[in-house]
């Protein structure tokens, strides 16, 4: 009897460690950006100082499940807020997902539908657990008490009215997406969906961002996301790339990478890093 019952204290002791290693580093006071490593895709996922969880889209497939688990608690299967950048299946497939393991508390999106099935089928979804979609435009903010602020850059109705005048997207059309800036201190971060480099670039001008520690290559390092102009106002310390290893577009984009070299800016690859996770204190930040 006695030999179980050491047995049991030692299962509480690892249990309990384990409990203590998860809290502490799960919880230290500091900003989380991690871009997943979703394969052909984009899911970023972020928690702030306070502990609370958010999600810029969900990837192609079930991928994101694992990212979120290497990145939250355990015991953690609250997610705060969900954002879709735009209707296409790379970005949101993802999101059935998250939907059988994690709690959503609310859901936002640009206004523009996807008729493919498979977007029907996540609208149904959203309409099953009661969650009405926000949708945004530039100019659009939030703030929580820990201090990190989400400020939608674009697009704008008249960007979307323009490049989809029905309000659809189709699988294989680039036209309006979110981009969201997210800031914490001096620390800021662009995301960038599948954004092409005329609405980013005026999302950057109406905005009047000058600087930002954080880019993400617009539509997976594709060779119509950035420009001169973008970079030098941004003049970013890393750029980010959510990208599929020898995916059937050829992303990255040569003509990217040079112009990212040429201003010498750290790039990292999903396809190659992995999950890449920023950290910040709101003054400094560090990448790993």
């Amino acid at each position: 009897m006695k030999k179980y019952f050491g047995v049991f204290i030692l299962i509480l002791i690892f249990l309990g460690g384990i409990v203590f290693y998860q809290y502490a580093r799960f919880n230290d006071n500091k900003l989380h950006v991690v871009f997943c490593d979703v394969g052909q895709g984009d899911g970023i996922f972020i928690r702030t100082a306070s502990g609370k969880n958010f999600l810029i889209d969900a990837g192609p497939d079930e991928k994101i499940i694992g990212c979120l688990e290497r990145h939250m608690p355990f015991w953690e299967r609250k997610i705060t807020l969900a954002f879709l950048s735009h209707p296409h299946l790379d970005h949101f497939a993802g999101f059935n997902h998250v939907f059988k393991r994690y709690n959503l508390l609310s859901f936002a999106a640009e206004d523009l539908n996807n008729k493919s099935a498979s977007f029907q089928g996540l609208l149904s979804q959203l309409n099953d657990k009661k969650l009405r979609i926000q949708y945004l435009y530039s100019g659009d903010s939030f703030k929580i008490k820990d201090g990190t602020r989400f400020s939608v850059l674009a697009p704008t109705k008249d960007f979307i009215d323009r490049t989809s005048p029905n309000g659809q997207i189709g699988e294989n059309g680039e036209f309006a997406s979110l981009i969201i800036l997210v800031s914490y201190g001096s620390f800021r971060a662009v995301f960038t969906g599948d954004s092409q480099a005329s609405e980013l670039n005026q999302a950057i001008s109406d905005n009047s961002i000058d600087g930002t520690k954080i880019l993400e290559v617009p539509h997976h390092g594709s060779k119509t996301g950035l420009s001169i102009e973008i970079l030098d106002r941004l003049r970013p310390n890393y750029a980010v790339i959510s990208v599929g290893a020898h995916n059937r577009y050829g992303h990255p984009n040569k003509f990217t990478l040079d112009l990212l070299n040429e201003f010498g800016i750290k790039t990292l690859n999903t396809s190659k890093n992995g999950d890449i996770e920023i950290i910040s204190d709101g003054k400094n930040f560090k990448v790993r």
